[in-house]
């Protein structure tokens, strides 16, 4: 029904995507088997694999969704999209509390009937596709503070806090950077958009650690906190890691996932691969392919000549490996640790699908293939 291999869409960025996902699902099935083993209560090692080869259908049928649907009706969405956004993230906190459940339980999921929806990926998904509706709509004002910057930073922090109170913090933070990344790319002054971020930090530190576990896990990752339980899932990665070596233990082999290491299969998936393929057979390659992705995203976004286009290239390119390269330094113990996932090679349901939306998007928008000529555009991104 489509010509996926045809001139039409970017074939590399495509071939990376296939790669990434065959990849993902032989490291989750790795990684989660002795989980599933222990949790079906010995009846199948495969029940986090059944699960993640659902939602790659699933996620399959967005990314051919968003691969047909003309990209450019998203501008006429962008703006229903985000009111719809910030209306289910309300409704997601008000679930929890209509239900009994203390003001400070974790209210990250919406249920609607077995379906469990991460409301949070959907409010990443409509920011990139709204920042990127509104810099084009805006380019001309976007310099000016008042009438053109803050209106997009104001629906930026409500979205940001209607996270934090799930809580959520370090989604919010993400969707803060990908937010500003795109309003820059669209013109905004360097110097508005710090002033911005300082104020915006003087506001989000003191809400940072007015939670004791938040507080904790800052004080464990500088080493003033003595808890052990603290930074233990980080302490098991870096054994993990170290285990490894340059050439890894051997695909399936992993002593880590053997519940040494917390949920293998989720945030810190990225140690099991460099336990079990090593530094050159394994997180090397991943992070390499990634960055390929990154590329491929900017070499579409050059090739539009259309400035929406442009901006949702890169928002959605940056948000990949900006996710990616997070998850691997939380790893590395180079970050706290955040929760945030290694996109399409983590556990996860919202996420995957919500990825694959965006890729399918980054396809749609490589049909074209053709050249900028605005050279502001070219010059914002290439410098």
């Amino acid at each position: 029904m489509i010509d996926i291999l045809s001139n039409k869409y970017d074939r590399q960025l495509l071939f990376y995507l296939l790669i990434l996902i065959t990849f993902g699902i032989v490291m989750l099935y790795s990684a989660s088997w002795y989980e599933s083993f222990a949790n079906s209560n010995g009846e199948t090692d495969k029940l986090y694999l059944k699960n993640h080869l659902k939602r790659l259908a699933i996620g399959s049928l967005f990314f051919l969704t968003f691969l047909l649907l003309d990209y450019k009706k998203l501008k006429i969405i962008a703006p229903y999209l985000i009111i719809f956004t910030i209306i289910l993230l309300i409704i997601t906190k008000a679930y929890y509390l209509l239900n009994g459940y203390s003001w400070y339980k974790p209210s990250r999921w919406l249920y609607v009937g077995p379906i469990s929806i991460q409301t949070s990926d959907i409010a990443r998904f409509s920011i990139i596709i709204f920042m990127a509706y509104y810099a084009d709509k805006k380019r001309v004002l976007l310099k000016n503070l008042y009438t053109g910057l803050l209106p997009a930073i104001f629906i930026l922090i409500s979205i940001m806090g209607l996270i934090i109170i799930q809580p959520d913090y370090s989604t919010a933070i993400m969707i803060g950077i990908i937010g500003v990344t795109i309003l820059f790319i669209g013109g905004a002054k360097i110097r508005h958009l710090s002033s911005l971020s300082l104020f915006g930090l003087l506001i989000g530190i003191p809400i940072l650690l007015s939670r004791e576990y938040r507080k904790k896990r800052l004080l464990s990752f500088f080493g003033l906190d003595n808890n052990q339980d603290m930074g233990y899932q980080a302490n098991q990665s870096l054994i993990g890691l170290g285990n490894g070596g340059f050439f890894g233990v051997g695909l399936g082999n992993s002593v880590e996932k053997n519940h040494f290491l917390p949920t293998p299969h989720t945030d810190f998936i990225f140690s099991i691969i460099g336990e079990e393929l090593g530094f050159i057979l394994g997180t090397i390659p991943v992070l390499t392919l990634f960055l390929l992705i990154f590329v491929r995203g900017l070499k579409i976004a050059k090739l539009s000549t259309d400035p929406f286009a442009l901006l949702l290239s890169v928002g959605i390119s940056f948000n990949l490996i900006l996710y990616a390269f997070v998850n691997a330094a939380v790893v590395t113990g180079l970050f706290p640790v955040t929760g945030l996932p290694m996109p399409m090679i983590s556990y996860g349901g919202s996420g995957t699908i919500i990825n694959l939306a965006m890729i399918g998007i980054l396809l749609n928008i490589s049909e074209s293939k053709r050249s900028l000529n605005n050279g502001k555009w070219n010059t914002v991104i290439y410098g």
